[in-house]
Formats: structure tokens, sequence, C-alpha cells
């Protein structure tokens, strides 16, 4: 695997007879859409297949997955433009074999609302062992809130790729809000404890649910002996129906103060939990100042934190998959940042016709670009920070450096080509 950042003048079919690859390798691997547009500063993943196969009339999936000894999954892995479908053409060509990834196996984990594009879904689920389905929010009385959409048929369809489909038991409220009175509520009455966890054990087992991930989210710190002692009776309770994740904000050191850390106590929690979820994003926010969503340097402080107190084979890093717009100048409590995906983010510097470039500090890249009204004094400049090949490159070895469990990405909604393609090149993603 390469990766391949655009110069000027650089195009596919350049870029092609640079690393002596097909140009239609690199447009159908990456999904480029506009690809005799490419944008100086965007990065390309190069694949190197061993083995490759031409369909002919006739062939099916399944049969070229017979021929060559392979699985149908492995075959989804090795040609994203499949959508995890078995569709195929006459003249397609697919790769069969890429060298073994060099990073060993990995666990992964995507969050997903139920409203997800079933195409997106499908795509992404060949690389996932986990998915998290979001989300089901508690009622004062300790019954729950069920998500908006079919969570079945999400079960049913993680089903079919060997994926393992999680519920995600929250904090929030009927507002769709996370609520610390409610989480307090919750965690500090033993019977309502009681209640929320028989309710989610009893969804877990009659729809097929392969384990529970708790989110609690502005737990405040006196709750949190008793959030730990929620998830110890959690996992007595679901024994061999289900593992336990959950979900851990961004800490640094055991005493940080704030709402949102207080109350996770990370040695408590990993010790109860079969896996935890470290949120390492969100540092640019949308209210926040223009920065990078995932830091690199704040995203190992926190890793390295978590593995003082928790077992390094149950921590999964959070990846994120988008990025934000900040019109400028930023002004604190006013300015709020629009929330958009990778591929998107690409596309807006093309419009822009804007270099996109690449902060090796924060391990993430940037553009910048101006509105352009009728007035040219009406003109606005805009930060735009999002994820690309580089930046997910460098986040995935760290799960490797760090002996990490796996990746938990938030979320999958928009499907984002060189996060998977990347992936699939370093690690072996295991499996139910």
């Amino acid at each position: 695997m390469s990766i391949h950042t655009v110069q000027q003048g650089d195009s596919v079919y350049s870029i092609a007879r640079q690393y002596g690859v097909p140009a239609s390798r690199i447009i159908t691997d990456n999904m480029l859409m506009n690809p005799g547009q490419l944008v100086v500063g965007q990065d390309i993943v190069i694949l190197y297949p061993t083995q490759v196969h031409t369909v002919r009339g006739g062939d099916t999936l399944s049969g070229i997955a017979a021929l060559y000894g392979v699985s149908l999954l492995s075959l989804y892995q090795n040609n994203p433009q499949l959508g995890g479908t078995p569709n195929i053409f006459p003249g397609q060509v697919l790769n069969i074999a890429y060298e073994t990834p060099p990073l060993g196996p990995i666990r992964t984990n995507g969050y997903a609302y139920t409203n997800i594009d079933r195409s997106v879904l499908r795509r992404t689920l060949p690389y996932l062992t986990y998915l998290s389905i979001f989300n089901y929010g508690i009622r004062e009385d300790g019954t729950l809130l069920p998500p908006p959409g079919d969570d079945r048929e999400l079960i049913a369809i993680a089903g079919e790729y060997g994926t393992v489909p999680l519920l995600v038991l929250t904090s929030l409220t009927e507002r769709g809000t996370f609520s610390s009175d409610r989480a307090a509520l919750v965690l500090e009455n033993p019977e309502l404890r009681t209640q929320v966890i028989a309710s989610a054990a009893d969804i877990v087992r009659a729809k097929g649910y392969g384990g529970v991930d708790v989110d609690f989210e502005y737990i405040p710190g006196a709750a949190a002996d008793a959030y730990v002692a929620f998830i110890t009776q959690l996992q007595e309770t679901l024994g061999e129906d289900g593992v336990v994740f959950v979900s851990l904000a961004p800490k640094y050191r055991a005493d940080q103060p704030g709402l949102l850390y207080e109350g996770h106590d990370y040695g408590g929690l990993g010790a109860a939990a079969d896996a935890v979820l470290a949120m390492t994003y969100e540092w640019g926010y949308a209210y926040g100042p223009p920065r990078a969503v995932s830091p690199l340097p704040e995203v190992r402080r926190v890793l390295e934190y978590a593995l003082t107190e928790i077992p390094a084979d149950k921590i999964f890093m959070g990846v994120p998959n988008y990025g934000y717009d900040w019109p400028l100048p930023f002004v604190q409590g006013e300015t709020r940042a629009q929330s958009l995906g990778n591929v998107a983010a690409v596309e807006r510097a093309l419009q822009k016709n804007t270099a996109i470039q690449y902060d090796e500090t924060e391990q993430a890249p940037f553009f910048r670009y101006y509105d352009r009204p009728e007035t040219y004094a009406d003109a606005v400049e805009h930060v735009v920070w999002f994820q690309n090949a580089r930046s997910a490159d460098a986040q995935l070895r760290l799960v490797r450096e760090l002996g990490l469990r796996g990746i938990g990405v938030w979320n999958i909604m928009r499907y984002f080509p060189s996060l998977w393609l990347i992936l699939h090149q370093l690690y072996t993603i295991e499996k139910s």
C-alpha cells in the first residue's frame, strides 16, 4: 500500500503510471466520483493486489470465491466497489488477494443510527466485528426508550456479514439529550438500576443482540462508584448472552475535573466491562475553536493514561468519521461549525478551488477558503479540518504501537473509503 498526495499537474493517469497500477483500479478502490478533477493535497490510496480475476460471462461471485478458495466476505473486503453485494458484470476486475496484513488482528466497532442508508451499511459491515446500534434511552421509571427506526432490520443485516450487533444504552432522555440528572437517578437507585438492566437484557435476548454498549455521559463524580456497580451488575445479568462495552470520556488523569470526566472511573469501569471505547475525538467540535477533531498527540495522551488503568486488550480507540467547517473569525459562544463528511470535505475544497494542507503535529488535513458573495466586502473566510488517508493511517498504526484491542468508529453513517482501505491493508479484521 502507498498513499499518494496529489501535486499540481497530477492526474489519475499520471499517478497510475508513477505506481505501475491501472488507473481504473485507483478510481474504483478510492471510489473517486470525479476522477478527472483532483485537488492539490488530496490523498489517494494505491493498492497492490497479488491476484486478480476478470469477470467472464456466467461467473458468479460465489463461484469465483470457490475457484480461488476464498470467502465471499474476503471478496467484499478486497472490493469495496461491490458494496457488500454479489452483483458483478463481465469485464469487471476483482481483487482476489493481497499480502498478509503486517500488523496482525484487530477488532472493530462502528456506530450507526437506524436510519443509516442500507447501501452504506452493507458496504461497511464486511470491515466490522461489532455494529453498535444507536440508541436506547432511559425513562424515569427505568423502562427504555427505543430507537426511532427498525433495529431488527439492522440486526438481521449485520448477521449476514458475521458482525455482532450491540445495543447502545445511553443516558439520553425523551428530549434526545444526555442528562446528568437522569444518569444519577438511575445509578444511585438500586431498584431503578435493576429495572434498566433487566429491560436491556430482555431486549438483547429477544432481538438477538450480542451485547450492550453503554454510553452514560455527564455523570456526577459522586455517582462514579455507582456507575461501576451498574456495569458490574449488567455484566452479571447478561452472563454468556452478550459482551459489555463502556464508552469513556477522554481523560488524561484520574482526578481530571469536569462533569464530563469525574463520573468515569477508568480502572473500575475497565475491570467491570469486557471492553471500553476511549472517545478520542471532539477536540475540534461544533462550538469550539477550529482544530483537528482527533489531534494525534491528544489521542496518544488519553490512551497512554488509559493503559495505566485498563488492560490493553480491552481498549478500543475512538476514530472520528467526520470533520468541521468553521466560519472565521471564531467567536466563543457565537460561532458554530458545520459538520461534514470526509469525502464531502474534499469535494468542498474542489468547489472552492483551494489546496489541502496537512498539519504534521496534529496529523490531520485542513484547508481554508472564502465564500464569494456578490460583494467582496461580505466574503467570509472558512477553515475546514477533516480526516484523510494519512490521518487514518497514523491513527490506525497507533493501535498496534500501543497494543490495543481495536477501534470504534463514530460513526459509519457516511462511507469513508480511505479508512476501510487502509484498515484492511494493515490488519486482519476479526469476525465472530
